[in-house]
């Protein structure tokens, strides 16, 4: 079997946020100081004694379990997994969706999960992923950067036009593809363009534009991948039309 290029071990412990990783799973985290703190999911806590730094992008319990380290050990330990199933299932995106084989005590669906499953139609899962975009642009600081740098980091004209980034966190808000409502929910998003065939993120690293008739409809997306400040060499302008799925 191929060994993993440590580079790509690399990218994806510094390109998974861990915060985001530990919430989508189901944890409620409470800022404390410059990090984070939660109920440690693997034995009985009673007090936070999970500690998420978001700095290193590591983990450590300060209780009973003791246990810690980086993304990756957090799949393994969260799920119960191999090494390299853990690294597979950050790659793919599904990581945080998994639920573990030994279900923990309080509800481990991610809450933003709840209503991506819950739309049926395409358009208006399609319009639930565009607000996600959004919302994760405006607490994005590369891509606010990036706007800025081309006079469009207005908070009006964000709001406006609907202004996204997609920074390869989507997948963790998708409930897991093995469950029916998960298959059904990514095939919706390969249909309107949003997931490419190998369920990997269309827009990755894209600064995302939609175009939205005057009925609300998102009749096409358009994308630039972006590298902080400057547009990556080479990269050309993305597009989907989703309503050439219907």
């Amino acid at each position: 079997m191929a060994r993993i290029p440590n580079n790509e071990l690399d990218r994806l412990k510094r390109e998974v946020a861990l915060v985001r990783l530990v919430e989508s799973s189901g944890i409620e985290l409470k800022k404390h100081g410059k990090d984070y703190l939660g109920l440690c999911p693997f034995h009985d806590d009673k007090e936070p004694s999970l500690v998420i730094s978001p700095d290193k992008n590591l983990w450590h319990c300060l209780g009973a379990c003791n246990e810690g380290g980086d993304v990756i050990q957090w799949v393994m330990k969260r799920q119960g997994v191999s090494f390299r199933h853990a690294v597979e299932l950050l790659k793919d995106g599904d990581a945080a969706l998994s639920v573990p084989a030994t279900p923990v005590k309080r509800n481990t669906t991610a809450k933003h999960s709840a209503s991506l499953a819950a739309k049926p139609d395409d358009q208006k899962q399609l319009a639930v992923v565009i607000d996600y975009y959004h919302e994760t642009l405006k607490q994005s600081t590369e891509a606010l950067e990036y706007l800025n740098s081309r006079g469009l980091g207005d908070t009006e004209l964000i709001d406006r036009f609907k202004l996204g980034y997609a920074n390869r966190t989507l997948g963790y808000r998708l409930l897991a593809r093995n469950r029916k409502a998960g298959a059904e929910v990514r095939g919706q998003l390969q249909r309107v363009g949003i997931l490419r065939n190998t369920g990997h993120e269309h827009f990755s690293g894209s600064l995302v534009v939609p175009v939205i008739n005057a009925e609300g409809v998102v009749t096409e997306v358009y994308g630039r991948k972006i590298l902080g400040k400057r547009l990556r060499k080479g990269s050309k302008r993305q597009r989907i039309s989703p309503l050439a799925a219907y």
